[in-house]
């Protein structure tokens, strides 16, 4: 995602979902704040239907459910109202009884976000943090767009959490919570990745670059 539009006013939960209801793009809810949540990249909206694809083919048969970013998530215990770019629920949807279109869910098993520079920081701290008060969350899952990287945090017995990182085209990332294997070729399947900054070229007459020494 691109950098997201704060309206600064303060609204109730209701107004909220008549905004977001009426609106053409999707808005997070931030306890009274109201957050346009801007397009991502081409290589974002693609490694989220590739993500969302893998999984739910891999799903089949079982209870569980893939979802794509418009399954709207509400955090307990505060006034959030978040995007997930993917999710998965397991059993039926539970739904928060404060919204009447039957639109949000509170019982995510998997939360999946695909990072972006604008948004890193948000997705790997407050947003994760208020994500771990959701009773039903046992795996949340970070995937790059720059690099093959795909990182699982999954929820433990003693209420732990245990981190992975799965790196490269070969690798496979485990979804523990939902017994689910997911190969990263599948996930960056056509996601063209920046260029390597070159190394930088030593310098015959002392430190790095510059023209060569004469």
């Amino acid at each position: 995602m691109g950098h997201p539009a704060v309206d600064p006013r303060r609204y109730t939960v209701a107004e909220y979902f008549q905004i977001d209801r009426d609106a053409v793009e999707k808005h997070e809810y931030r306890d009274g704040q109201i957050v346009a949540m801007a397009g991502g990249t081409p290589a974002h909206s693609l490694i989220i239907a590739n993500v969302t694809g893998e999984v739910r083919a891999r799903l089949k048969g079982t209870s569980c459910r893939s979802y794509d970013s418009n399954l709207r998530v509400k955090i307990p215990r505060d006034a959030r109202y978040v995007y997930p770019d993917a999710s998965v629920v397991c059993g039926p949807v539970e739904y928060d009884p404060a919204d009447k279109t039957r639109q949000t869910a509170t019982n995510p098993r998997v939360v999946v976000e695909v990072l972006s520079p604008s948004t890193e920081a948000y997705d790997r701290g407050d947003k994760f943090r208020r994500y771990l008060r959701i009773p039903t969350l046992q795996e949340y899952v970070l995937v790059s767009q720059v690099v093959p990287v795909v990182e699982t945090y999954a929820r433990q017995v003693d209420g732990s959490w245990v981190f992975r990182a799965y790196e490269g085209l070969d690798a496979v990332a485990r979804l523990s919570s939902v017994d689910v294997e997911l190969p990263l070729a599948e996930v960056f399947a056509g996601v063209e990745f920046p260029a390597a900054e070159p190394e930088p070229v030593p310098n015959l007459a002392g430190g790095t670059g510059g023209s060569p020494a004469t």
